[in-house]
């Protein structure tokens, strides 16, 4: 799962997920630049940072129509703070889609010809929020479920010059998931849930990036990988047991 003499181009990818996504990429060979509204506080080695807002058009198809070439985009900005529905406006709720869905979108085309001379590929990154409820952050998932359909309607426009997939990510430990999960007491008792046994690593999602952008998915297109760790497992399954167990006493 090579990338020698490749160029990618990672969106958002400072920081947790993305910034495990370009050291992934820049570790396979690939020159790698990321792209983000504001520089990284900790650069990741052998990356090249450019100012990027992926909500602006204007500035993409310039960014891109610059660049020398490219073979491998990575959609990768994007999240949403937690917000019940009816806590904010409709104006904060559509802001979210823009960031997670339309702006992905607005990327990809401002770096569609580049990508197409170069028969390259298209990696997408989505969340299991895009496959069920997702209170408090209803708007994000939505978008992440439109981000799917959007690849796999991609993958077949597009093809077959640019393979175009989504990697579907489950929860992840990075910098901040003390914001969403608590302490270690809580992150603990979170990954505990993961069939697994532990929330992903950035480094997990990268390593399923390198694989959708190399040779090796050289056949691969309009298809969502999960990685989540086996997923969740339903809260029924805990009901029943006890419930199961308590009859077992009784019997016994």
């Amino acid at each position: 799962m090579e990338l020698n003499g490749k160029v990618a181009v990672v969106t958002g990818g400072t920081r947790g997920v993305g910034a495990g996504i370009a050291r992934a990429l820049a570790e396979a060979g690939a020159e790698v630049v990321v792209g983000a509204r504001r520089p990284p506080e900790v650069p990741v080695p052998k990356t090249e940072f450019v100012p990027l807002d992926v909500r602006d058009a204007e500035s993409l198809r310039r960014f891109f129509a610059e660049l020398p070439r490219l073979d491998v985009l990575v959609n990768n900005a994007g999240g949403a703070p937690y917000r019940p529905l009816a806590e904010a406006e409709a104006e904060r709720h559509v802001k979210v889609v823009e960031l997670n869905l339309l702006a992905p979108l607005t990327v990809s085309l401002a770096a569609y010809d580049h990508l197409r001379r170069a028969e390259g590929s298209i990696v997408m990154i989505g969340s299991v929020s895009g496959s069920r409820p997702s209170p408090g952050t209803a708007a994000y998932g939505a978008a992440k479920a439109g981000l799917e359909h959007l690849a796999r309607s991609m993958a077949v426009e597009w093809a077959p010059e640019v393979r175009v997939n989504t990697v579907v990510v489950g929860m992840v430990r990075t910098e901040l998931s003390h914001l969403h999960y608590g302490g270690p007491d809580g992150i603990a008792a979170v990954a505990r849930t993961v069939p697994a046994g532990r929330l992903a690593e950035p480094s997990d999602v990268g390593a399923a990036a390198v694989f959708l952008a190399s040779d090796a998915a050289a056949y691969i297109s309009g298809a969502s990988l999960l990685v989540h760790g086996g997923g969740e497992r339903p809260a029924f399954l805990d009901a029943a047991t006890a419930d199961n167990r308590r009859h077992g006493d009784k019997e016994s």
